[in-house]
């Protein structure tokens, strides 16, 4: 990863940081003369969302390492005002709402009427190790998937045409694909078409879908009858491979996924980072669209 790049994330990410402390500023309480703490940290917030999100984009897998050997002997010049790995660990819970809003409102793709949705897996330990767990215990489930069983969490995706992420979800295993809660969180900035697997078959869904504009359109079984859909719609959804292109990349190059998390806190901002990191490749998979015809007319070009 080039210093050039992550220079220009700390940018957007520094930007974004100076909105959130003038809004916070302004939405001070006037009545307020309880006098408060305010000290400052060494580091500032966009410098360690930084350098979380630079992780995902290295081709280190261990955070530890990642710190020492590139953070700090390579990018020492970037970030003055390191701290120790240590104390940079102490201070992580700081940057979760600020990742959740940054990939909000910055890193978020635009729905273009075709949209994909799925489900992958987080496993967080190996299945045999499931009652050892204790950072997980309580929180994470058991489930199984078409890979077998696994401990741990969903990430359930949406993405355009484009390969941009529109939402997400992490759930527990254990929450089904056709959960309407996390259908209705999901797709509440999606219109248009949503295309999914035989996970999301389901009738109420469906319609619970298309009563707030979105036509769930997913593969049937052998013994269903087939859905009455048209020659583009059907080459569309053969093409929903590319939403497994996305969840490929989000585990193999991103890192989202791994199993040496010692809290909670640490595994949801390794989550949401990851995200953020694959928002910003410049190629991701996508599907090459001619978006300027009608929708009857709508001709799929090719695959990228």
């Amino acid at each position: 990863m080039s210093e050039d790049k992550i220079i220009a994330i700390f940018l957007e990410i520094d930007d974004f940081c100076k909105e959130i402390d003038q809004f916070a500023l302004k939405n001070q309480l006037l009545g307020d003369t309880v006098k408060r703490r305010n000290r400052k940290t060494q580091m500032h917030l966009s410098e360690m969302m930084t350098i979380y999100i630079g992780f995902h984009l290295s081709a280190k897998t261990n955070f530890k390492s990642y710190y020492h050997d590139v953070v700090i002997k390579q990018w020492k010049h970037m970030f003055p005002n390191l701290v120790s790995y240590e104390r940079f660990n102490q201070t992580q819970s700081r940057i979760f709402v600020p990742l959740i809003m940054l990939i909000q409102s910055r890193f978020k793709g635009k729905c273009t009427g075709i949209s994909y949705a799925d489900s992958t897996t987080l496993p967080v330990c190996h299945i045999k190790r499931e009652r050892q767990n204790k950072v997980f215990k309580g929180i994470a489930e058991k489930s199984k998937s078409t890979m077998g069983w696994f401990f741990g969490f969903k990430l359930h995706l949406i993405i355009n045409d484009k390969g941009e992420i529109l939402s997400f979800c992490f759930s527990k295993a254990n929450v089904d694909d056709r959960d309407q809660k996390v259908m209705k969180v999901m797709t509440k900035d999606v219109f248009g078409k949503l295309f999914g697997d035989r996970g999301y078959i389901d009738q109420k869904l469906a319609e619970y879908l298309w009563n707030d504009g979105v036509e769930l359109i997913y593969k049937v079984r052998k013994n269903m009858k087939k859905m009455n859909i048209s020659d583009t719609d059907k080459i569309l959804l053969r093409k929903r491979a590319v939403i497994e292109s996305v969840n490929d990349e989000l585990k193999n190059i991103c890192s989202i996924q791994h199993t040496r998390h010692r809290s909670l806190q640490g595994f949801l901002n390794n989550a949401v980072s990851a995200l953020i990191a694959y928002q910003t490749f410049e190629k991701k998979p996508s599907i090459k669209i001619n978006h300027e015809l009608n929708e009857g007319e709508c001709l799929l070009l090719h695959a990228a």
